[in-house]
C-alpha cells in the first residue's frame, strides 16, 4: 500500500519536471518546448483505452501480457504501439527543434528531463496506486 512518502516523493518529481520544462522554455525566450509534457502526459492514455476496450482492466485480471491465448491482443498491441510513439516523440522533439536551430541545445537537455521526470511520475502512479482490482476508472 502506498503511503505518504510515496505522495510527496511523486508530486516532489512533478513539480521538478514541470520546472525544468518551464525553465527551459523561460531562460531561452522560447516556448516551443513546453510541448514535450504535454506529449509525454498524454502518452499513457492509448494504454489504458486499449486495456479497457480489451476488456483486461490495470492489471489485466491476471492475464499475461505476453501470451498469444488472448482475443484482443491486436488492440492491446495497438495501444503498445501509440504509446511507444508519443514517448518516443516526446524525447525526440526537443532533439529536432535543437538540431533545426529552433530553440537551443540548453533549453532542449532541460526540456527532455522535465518531461521524463513528468513520465516518471505518471509510471509511478500507476505503479503505486493503481492495482489490478481496481482498473484505470
Amino acid at each position: 500500500m502506498a503511503g505518504m512518502k510515496t505522495i510527496i516523493g511523486l508530486a516532489s518529481l512533478l513539480a521538478t519536471g514541470i520546472l525544468l520544462t518551464i525553465l527551459s522554455c523561460a531562460l531561452y525566450v522560447n516556448w516551443l518546448p513546453i510541448l514535450v509534457p504535454l506529449i509525454f502526459l498524454i502518452a499513457p492514455f492509448p494504454n489504458m483505452l486499449c486495456e479497457r476496450i480489451a476488456g483486461g482492466g490495470a492489471g489485466g485480471g491476471g492475464r499475461d501480457i505476453w501470451s498469444d491465448s488472448s482475443d484482443h491482443r491486436g488492440v492491446l498491441e495497438t495501444g503498445y504501439f501509440i504509446t511507444s510513439f508519443f514517448v518516443v516523440s516526446g524525447v525526440g522533439l526537443p532533439y529536432v527543434l535543437s538540431h533545426a536551430e529552433i530553440i537551443r541545445p540548453e533549453a532542449m537537455f532541460l526540456s527532455v528531463a522535465g518531461g521524463l521526470l513528468v513520465y516518471g511520475t505518471i509510471l509511478g502512479y500507476v505503479h503505486a496506486f493503481i492495482t489490478a482490482e481496481e482498473p484505470y476508472m
